[in-house]
């Protein structure tokens, strides 16, 4: 009767250690995408400024203009690490490609200080996010393994822990192809 104690007992404080585990696991991807989310709203208030500064250099390309707003606009309404807001931020990353390709035409803004500058923070920002993208899909690999492993996989069904979608901009075939520019 002792021995059946102990084992009730242990068995009782490996539930708890799991259980634990699972909750240190979740906040930690919660916290990973809180830090993607702070990046990408960093990325969305630099945007404007940057196209703002093109647009006074290269009036006629408006086209490229709207574009980035509306790929904006459409990355900024997503949420959560779903494949939606992957494939609004691929068409953003896409458009901006091609706004910097345009300024590629115009020497007199490649040598502005101010572009230059919004250049340089946005392309601070895309690195900053690719880490934090990193950092979260470790962290959602971690908490999918042990919702998936045997016999943690029991817990975890007991109490509702569920896998986590990665946040994966890579899929997208947009953000893949080479940004074509016409002029």
């Amino acid at each position: 009767m002792k021995y059946l104690f102990i084992i009730a007992g242990v068995l009782v404080l490996w539930v708890i250690y799991i259980y634990n585990s699972f909750v240190s696991l979740k906040n930690r991807a919660q916290e990973a995408w809180a830090d993607i989310e702070v990046q990408l709203k960093r990325r969305y208030d630099l945007i404007p400024n940057l196209v703002n500064t093109v647009k006074g250099y290269a009036t006629h390309e408006s086209s490229a203009f709207e574009n980035v707003t509306k790929a904006r606009s459409m990355a900024m309404g997503a949420s959560g690490p779903t494949a939606e807001h992957a494939q609004a931020e691929n068409m953003l990353s896409g458009a901006l490609k091609s706004l910097f390709a345009i300024s590629e035409a115009y020497p007199d803004l490649k040598a502005n200080t101010n572009f230059l500058e919004l250049q340089r923070e946005l392309s601070d920002t895309e690195n900053k996010i690719q880490a934090a993208r990193r950092f979260y899909n470790t962290n959602v690999r971690d908490l999918n393994t042990k919702v998936e492993t045997f016999p943690a996989n029991v817990i975890a069904k007991s109490f509702g822990f569920k896998q986590i979608e990665f946040f994966d901009l890579a899929d997208n075939d947009a953000a893949q192809k080479t940004v074509e520019v016409k002029f």
